[in-house]
């Protein structure tokens, strides 16, 4: 039951919450470790509180508070998970979870589905995108300032259980009464060919699956022709740092380094190595990568990259370079510590400075209020931090990756209206009733057809644009005219959507992707790309 963003492109993607590298370590344990005099006075703080403060407050809650504060103090990824939260904390990286099967959004206080799962047990109900969850088990929950979280425990829960659930759809007043199950989450989007040899995979997290997934997709392209591959890590925040390191693996020849850590304890300092498993060495590849492409996607590309093995298209990574380890506490809560530091084959760490101010996690909006987003030369690397790839090419730590070949952030389209309308879920509900009545005539002319011949035309478009009248959505005739393109995009994207899941949808919402489109004309040129930079000529940039 994700919270879906990937359904409006604004012009600034911010990275909330990246996933991290984690390693998977040993429980928690303190053999030997001593702690200081402060120790005994936050003991006897909480005595004091506890015997004489005006208001009553729980121990546990305080000293929840206090952990949570004093992990901030340390770095910007060590975090305390109670142990309340544990198992949804940890669901999405494990492929799996048990609710009801829909992506959603929460929309002025009202909580909105974006859309049933493929097979998931709302879809079975025939819920709808669009339809408005205003009441579970009988509580009344629009307008009531709801939140992510409260949705998580509101839907989610074991599977087979029941929750009853009133709908709005338009002015119609519904109840289902959903069985809860197994909602299944795959961490490779899509996979597709580009062409007769080029395919394309997009890994959208590193969860315990993905290298199997992964190698399931690349063999079947590998079975339609594929001689060359683009790897989509663009808004990748990361997840299990094994899974980086298998999928590294499948393009390097054995031998060539992968990634290494150090940390305080030598017990967590890790070297990794590809091994003889790769299933695609030789053929030409390409990596898509981002501000939003943090933690294990920046190990895959920090590989591929001090390896001369791939070219990195794109702009500068997030540039988290910190691992960290759960520990299992005694009362079920989790500390994901951050244990050490990883590197990239020539030695270098990604991680970008961080301190107690504001500036860490304000740094995607100062980049791009700098104009990195725009300007490769906006970029300022500390030439004490440079290495040098294994055919002697420059690269730079101290934070983020930068790509061989920069792609602008293109700001180029006012998506005003195309924003306005999915607001209100206009564009989601037209799609989801095109498709219904016209399935039976898009299935028979399948896919390869609708993706070539079909177009969202002007009869659509007047079609979506009285509904917006009606509903009152906010854009003016100037707005809705330069939002035209992007509206006819997304409009057939949504509609492939409803009919063929993730392989129509991505298809054609790639014809926005700007990185993509800037690198699928470098393909063939790679290797000597690559070669012209280690002899001094900088790879091309936009």
């Amino acid at each position: 039951m994700p919270n879906s963003g990937r359904q409006i492109l604004l012009p600034l993607v911010l990275c909330a919450g990246i996933a991290g590298g984690i390693w998977i370590g040993s429980r928690f344990s303190s053999p030997g470790v001593s702690f200081p005099g402060d120790f005994q006075k936050l003991k006897e703080v909480l005595q004091v509180v506890e015997k004489n403060y005006v208001d009553e407050k729980p121990q546990n809650g305080l000293m929840d508070d206090a952990i949570t504060d004093l992990l901030s103090r340390l770095d910007p990824h060590s975090a305390y998970i109670p142990a309340s939260d544990r198992q949804a904390a940890n669901e999405d990286l494990k492929g799996n979870y048990e609710g009801i099967g829909v992506e959603f959004n929460i929309f002025r206080d009202t909580l909105t589905v974006i859309t049933a799962l493929s097979g998931g047990p709302s879809e079975a109900l025939g819920i709808r995108s669009g339809d408005k969850i205003i009441s579970v088990d009988g509580k009344d929950i629009a307008g009531k300032g709801i939140t992510n979280a409260d949705v998580f425990k509101l839907l989610k829960g074991p599977r087979g259980t029941e929750v009853k659930v009133g709908i709005l759809r338009r002015k119609e007043k519904l109840s289902f009464t959903i069985v809860r199950d197994k909602i299944p989450q795959f961490s490779v989007d899509v996979s597709y060919m580009i062409g007769k040899e080029t395919g394309y995979i997009k890994v959208s997290r590193f969860s315990s699956t993905t290298h199997q997934e992964f190698v399931k997709a690349m063999n079947t392209l590998r079975g339609k022709g594929m001689k060359k591959l683009i790897l989509d890590l663009q808004g990748n925040p990361g997840g299990y740092m094994s899974e980086a390191i298998a999928l590294a693996d499948e393009f390097l020849p054995a031998g060539n380094k992968i990634v290494f850590t150090k940390g305080k304890n030598p017990g967590f300092d890790q070297n990794a190595d590809a091994t003889s498993a790769g299933g695609f060495e030789q053929g030409e590849l390409i990596v898509l990568v981002n501000e939003g492409s943090a933690s294990a996607s920046e190990i895959v590309a920090g590989a591929l990259q001090d390896n001369d093995r791939a070219l990195l298209v794109g702009r500068r990574t997030f540039g988290k370079g910190l691992v960290q380890n759960p520990f299992t506490l005694s009362d079920g809560s989790e500390l994901r510590l951050t244990i050490s530091r990883y590197y990239t084959p020539s030695g270098r760490s990604i991680q970008k400075p961080y301190d107690e101010s504001n500036a860490y996690a304000e740094d995607l909006i100062n980049r791009y209020k700098s104009g990195e987003f725009f300007h490769a030369d906006s970029v300022r690397f500390n030439d004490s931090l440079r290495y040098k790839t294994t055919m002697g090419r420059s690269v730079y730590g101290g934070g983020g990756i930068m790509p061989d070949y920069f792609v602008p952030l293109d700001t180029t389209g006012n998506q005003a209206a195309l924003n306005a309308l999915y607001n209100e879920n206009i564009i989601q509900e037209f799609a989801f009733n095109y498709a219904e009545k016209n399935k039976s005539t898009l299935t028979k002319a399948g896919l390869e057809s609708y993706l070539l011949k079909f177009s969202a035309g002007g009869s659509m478009l007047s079609e979506v644009k009285a509904l917006g009248v009606v509903n009152r959505v906010d854009f003016s005739e100037k707005q809705f005219r330069e939002s035209e393109k992007y509206i006819r995009i997304h409009l057939k994207a949504q509609i492939a959507r409803r009919i063929w899941g993730n392989e129509g949808f991505f298809p054609v919402m790639n014809e926005l992707n700007e990185v993509l489109l800037q690198a699928m004309p470098l393909m063939g040129k790679v290797k000597e790309l690559l070669a012209n930079d280690a002899t001094g000529t900088p790879v091309a940039k936009q």
